[in-house]
Order: C-alpha cells, then sequence, then structure tokens
C-alpha cells in the first residue's frame, strides 16, 4: 500500500514543478529589459527615456543575432534600401559611396538611422554618425526637441521620423511600441504610460 502513496507524491510534485515553470516562464516573457549603458548615458544627458532611445534603435537599425533583436550601429539605409556593415570602416566607405549617387535626404546612418540632409547641422563628417555615441547623442537630442512636456512619448516617436506626423507617423509610432513594450516588460497598450512615469518627477 505505500507504493500507491510515494507514487502520488511524486506526481504531486511534478506538478507543482511544472506549474511553478510555467508560472516562471511566464514572468520572463514579461521582464523588463535594461537598454545598455550607452543609451542610459545618452538618454540622461538629453533628459529623455532610456527604454524610448532604445526602442527607437531597436526599429531603426535592428537584427536579429542569437535570436534577439539587437540595434546595428553600422547601418545604413540608403533610398529605403537597408545596408548593414561588418565594421566601421566598412559602413564609412558605403556612406561615401552612397553620398555620390543618392539625395542626401535619402540617406540615414547609425543606430538611431539620422538622416544625412536633414540633420546636416548636428554633424562634422557624414562618418561621424556611425560612431555609437555620437549616434545616440543626435537621436536622443531629435527625441528631446519632438517631445513636448506632459505629452505621451510615443507622439514623440512618431514626429522622430516624419515631424509633420500623418499616417507615416502612426504607422512608426505602432512599430516601435511594439519594442518599448518588450524593453519595458508591458504590454504594448502600457508603453506609452510606462514612457511617460519614467520622466514624471
Amino acid at each position: 500500500m505505500a507504493a500507491p502513496a510515494v507514487a502520488a507524491t511524486s506526481v504531486s510534485q511534478c506538478l507543482r514543478a511544472l506549474v511553478l515553470a510555467a508560472g516562471l516562464c511566464a514572468c520572463a516573457a514579461h521582464a523588463q529589459e535594461i537598454p545598455p549603458p550607452a543609451y542610459q548615458l545618452a538618454a540622461q544627458r538629453a533628459g529623455i527615456p532610456s527604454t524610448v532611445l532604445y526602442a527607437v534603435a531597436l526599429q531603426e537599425s535592428g537584427i536579429r543575432r542569437n535570436g534577439r533583436i539587437v540595434p546595428w550601429p553600422w547601418s545604413l539605409n540608403v533610398a529605403g534600401q537597408s545596408h548593414r556593415f561588418a565594421t566601421r570602416a566598412d559602413a564609412c566607405a558605403g556612406l561615401q559611396q552612397a553620398m555620390h549617387s543618392t539625395p542626401h535626404t535619402r540617406i540615414d546612418a547609425g543606430l538611431g538611422q539620422i538622416n544625412l540632409g536633414y540633420h546636416q547641422q548636428r554633424y562634422a563628417s557624414p562618418c561621424d554618425l556611425l560612431n555609437p555615441y555620437s549616434n545616440l547623442a543626435i537621436a536622443a537630442e531629435i527625441l528631446k526637441e519632438q517631445h513636448t512636456s506632459g505629452e505621451d512619448w510615443l507622439l514623440a516617436i512618431g514626429r522622430y521620423h516624419r515631424p509633420a506626423g500623418g499616417e507615416p507617423a502612426a504607422r512608426y509610432r505602432r512599430s516601435v511600441s511594439r519594442h518599448l513594450a518588450r524593453v519595458q516588460g508591458t504590454r504594448p497598450t502600457a508603453a506609452a504610460l510606462a514612457a511617460h512615469q519614467e520622466t514624471s518627477p
């Protein structure tokens, strides 16, 4: 008679372990992802949420590596075509080549995909945009300029992409909100509220 009791206890323990494991997996799926230090520093200097800056970089230059989407510093967008390079030197060469054949307003560079034509006053040399720290500082500055105090950060994110707003800005906001939710460990609908609260006193 003792054997069935032991078997029942073992099954009960296995079921508890499975329930616990499922709970841990569910919690991990909604865990907050802390932006890397470079994003935190640039965001702090500009006075914006680091999660907002990181979510924008994920949208702008994200690539899949080791099963995750991560921003890639040596990224270019030339006339709507994305290009990824292994090194900064390769990206700089690609950028210089693109500048000979493409209007500068159709070239974006770096982590935040800074537009060469519209933001030429923000850099000394185009290849400076391939320096991750410089690029993040510029992206954070643009986001700060596009934000109105007390406003939802997603509106500033939309204007980062298209200052005139409209449907292109709305589409961009929807895309970035998914990255923002992932970083904040929230549902997409709660991402905007969390971004607002991060900078509230």
